[in-house]
């Protein structure tokens, strides 16, 4: 691929009010990540049939599946926790059927926090809801005072992430209290928090270049190191490199 690859991202959502008007919108580290890796940012609306998505889906290269607030589990057959602080339904419904669809074509992608956790449920997996009860003494994973909250990572020897980040201590900005339960089985785990609470995971489909991370490398708290992600999604996409090659590579 010789022109710079087109890199679609879903908006976040906020919905009408009595005095103002619905909007989309998107924090702006998304896009700037994507354009200072060499890609183009393509930022979709909020569309409500499948054909439109799949004619926009044609259009692109791969796509970033951005983060936001909590998935409903009712989605899922589940109960709410009265922990969850759930997105818009208008966006929620548009992100399961952008995911679905990624899925189901194996577009590259590259899932970042609740997009990671959508992308491991569309692909087959689940989630647990909130990590203080279902991971009992697993160190807090966002701090509402603080949203440059970091914490330690422990890398998957041969994967993408440690093709980034090396030998080292490592320290990554996170903020939730959900997480990936069990793996989909097209998914390999890559990192883990100290606690054990799954915070990367890959593709393992040789044909399917898929990634994501509970943790966030576009933030203003994000490092070098951390965009290097970003510039390694980027740089696949533009190489049409499969999930085996990079844990190979």
């Amino acid at each position: 691929m010789q022109r710079k690859p087109l890199i679609g991202l879903n908006a976040d959502y906020k919905s009408a009010t009595k005095d103002i008007p619905g909007f989309s919108y998107l924090a702006e580290g998304y896009a700037d990540c994507i354009l200072k890796a060499g890609g183009i940012p393509v930022v979709l609306p909020l569309l409500d049939d499948i054909e439109d998505l799949k004619e926009v889906l044609d259009s692109l290269d791969g796509f970033m599946l951005i983060g936001g607030m909590d998935l409903d589990a009712r989605n899922d057959g589940f109960m709410l926790h009265p922990s969850m602080r759930l997105m818009e339904k208008r966006r929620e419904a548009f992100d399961r059927m952008l995911c679905d669809e990624i899925v189901r074509r194996r577009m590259p992608v590259f899932g970042i926090g609740c997009g990671m956790q959508l992308l491991n449920l569309s692909a087959g997996g689940n989630l647990h809801f909130h990590l203080p009860e279902d991971i009992p003494g697993s160190v807090p994973h966002r701090d509402f005072q603080d949203p440059s909250h970091r914490h330690g990572l422990e890398i998957t020897e041969g994967s993408l992430l440690e093709r980034v980040y090396g030998d080292g201590e490592i320290r990554v900005s996170s903020n939730h209290h959900m997480a990936v339960d069990e793996v989909a089985d097209d998914f390999v785990v890559t990192a883990r928090c100290p606690d054990g609470v799954i915070e990367a995971i890959e593709s393992q489909h040789k044909k399917w270049f898929a990634i994501g991370t509970q943790f966030h490398p576009e933030t203003p708290a994000a490092t070098a190191l951390d965009f290097r992600i970003v510039e390694e999604f980027v740089d696949g996409v533009k190489n049409g490199v499969g999930g085996l090659q990079l844990m190979a590579a």
